[in-house]
């Protein structure tokens, strides 16, 4: 063990699911002052988990805390579910923002507003930093990933909030559900699929991400993807100004992602569940 590691306070949280043990988990270390990256990504990688967050005080004035958001092999400059469980567990533990009904996270990529949706926490997605139409052979290679024909992919284009993420439209939310993909015509590339739910009193949209090489291929519920293909469909009619997606139902989980526009911005959220709490020796 580190000769200089203490016992700091810990949670595995459960996000984007009304459902405990339905959603995403995340594993939150609420005191990680004084780890370095080289720890923190270490800790990640042993969770064996999509992500792993770590707070700090924050360096900007105007942010409540500071987190760091790791997956099994990177850091991340924002991510959507690290965030909400993030802030669900600050707020647990006691945290008071300093704006009224606000808390202000501040990752790598800025600052990100989360606030109370109800029982939900919901943050401002990040504008994309790289939005368009993808080039022709990462078409083609998307199709290839995802064992589809050319036609069958509507519309592609990259979503980029931090993750590079590339979203590809399908017809159906039954295509989506029947995906096998190809990691290894996958590449490096970051996949987020959508496609349209019958019309009815369900979700509105099914959502599967395909991360090559991490810890978790596939990843159960994706606040950061969301955000962006919120962003896009919204941008070409294809979504309303306020829908509920579905993610995780290939993997037995019972992920829902809650978007709406308000006031020029995207807030995506969900519920978040507590289910285990203590400490880590780090």
């Amino acid at each position: 063990m580190n000769p200089t590691a203490r016992s700091r306070p810990f949670q595995q949280v459960d996000v984007f699911s009304g459902q405990p043990y339905r959603g995403n988990p995340l594993a939150v270390v609420l005191d990680a002052e004084g780890l370095d990256s080289a720890t923190m990504q270490q800790f990640a990688n042993w969770t064996n988990l999509s992500e792993s967050t770590f707070l700090l005080p924050p360096k900007d004035p105007r942010a409540d805390y500071r987190v760091g958001i790791f997956t099994g092999t990177e850091e991340f400059p924002f991510a959507g579910h690290p965030t909400l469980g993030s802030a669900h567990t600050w707020l647990e533990a006691g945290g008071v923002p300093k704006s009224d009904g606000c808390v202000v996270q501040e990752c790598a990529a800025g600052l990100v507003r989360v606030k109370r949706d109800g029982g939900r926490l919901a943050f401002a997605a990040p504008p994309l930093t790289r939005f368009g139409a993808v080039e022709a052979s990462v078409r083609r290679q998307l199709a290839a990933a995802l064992r589809v024909r050319a036609e069958d992919v509507l519309d592609a284009s990259w979503l980029v909030n931090g993750p590079e993420w590339i979203g590809v439209l399908l017809e159906t939310a039954e295509q989506v559900l029947a995906l096998a993909p190809d990691y290894t015509a996958m590449g490096n590339l970051k996949i987020g699929a959508i496609g349209p739910c019958p019309a009815g009193d369900g979700p509105d949209f099914e959502v599967r991400t395909f991360l090559p090489g991490d810890a978790m291929a596939e990843d159960p519920v994706t606040g950061s993807f969301n955000a962006g293909a919120a962003q896009w469909l919204m941008e070409t009619g294809r979504a309303p100004e306020r829908y509920v997606a579905s993610q995780g139902t290939v993997l037995g989980r019972a992920g829902r992602i809650h978007v709406s526009a308000e006031d020029g911005d995207i807030w995506v959220g969900g519920y978040s569940t507590t289910g285990i709490r203590g400490s880590v020796m780090l």
